[in-house]
């Protein structure tokens, strides 16, 4: 009798400890998953904060800007359901959800003042590209109307034109003043065919177009001068050379 209650008891103990470790084991897979939630949400909440301080070089229209604020509340509050004691982050998601509800002032200008540091016009490419990122990933969330959407990211696709093509006949331009007419071809010709690319046409991308192929067409007019020069110059210097071959000798 007394056996069997031991065997009862080191049974019971191992069951206890198997489930206590699958407690413990299931806590720290919890626990896991709530950091990495939290590493995930907090990821998002510093890239749509870098979006939104982009403002100052990329225009930012309101319906951007109400877009990347809700993002901004939504991994908050995510955040908050993960860490329900955190008062910081219970700050942070009131101040966002005052954003919200507060008057928004954007800016649907296309205008914008290209950097001259190619480092900059890199970083300013990039943004454009994180924003219709940003706004695909929202769309798909059913967090972004369809129209708004469509129209958004149009006009950030149009922006993302603009500054690839000035920022090509810019250095066309440079590069032609410097008498490198090889590279300033190239540039104008990139700038050309990615203007041809275009699956839309609009006032811009047709001025544009003109532009790059007069520029062309200069380049082309100087480039024949400019052979048609050389040949004249090689061809004097053949006749020099023969006229030195057969002139009559001297008698001295």
């Amino acid at each position: 009798m007394i056996v069997s209650i031991i065997i009862v008891l080191i049974v019971a103990l191992i069951v206890i400890a198997l489930w206590v470790s699958a407690v413990q084991q299931h806590k720290e897979k919890q626990e896991i998953e709530r950091r990495k939630e939290l590493t995930k949400q907090k990821a998002i909440i510093e890239e749509t904060e870098e979006a939104l301080m982009n403002s100052a070089n990329i225009p930012l229209s309101e319906n951007i800007i109400r877009v990347l604020q809700r993002r901004c509340y939504e991994a908050l509050n995510a955040m908050v359901n993960h860490s329900p004691n955190s008062k910081a982050l219970k700050s942070r998601m009131n101040e966002a959800k005052e954003k919200l509800s507060g008057a928004v002032q954007g800016n649907s200008s296309d205008n914008l003042s290209l950097p001259s540091n190619d480092k900059q016009l890199v970083s300013l490419i990039q943004g454009i590209k994180k924003l219709r990122a940003i706004m695909r990933s929202e769309h798909s969330k059913g967090r972004v109307d369809s129209q708004v959407f469509a129209a958004e990211d149009k006009r950030l696709e149009k922006l993302q034109l603009r500054i690839n093509i000035e920022s090509q006949i810019k250095r066309g331009l440079s590069a032609r003043s410097a008498s490198m007419v090889g590279s300033a071809r190239q540039y104008f010709e990139k700038a050309y065919a990615t203007l041809s690319a275009v699956s839309y046409s609009d006032e811009y991308v047709n001025a544009k177009r003109q532009e790059v192929e007069a520029y062309l067409e200069e380049i082309s007019s100087e480039l024949k001068a400019s052979n048609a020069t050389a040949l004249k110059k090689k061809a004097e210097a053949e006749q020099d050379d023969l006229d030195v071959l057969f002139a009559p000798k001297k008698k001295w």
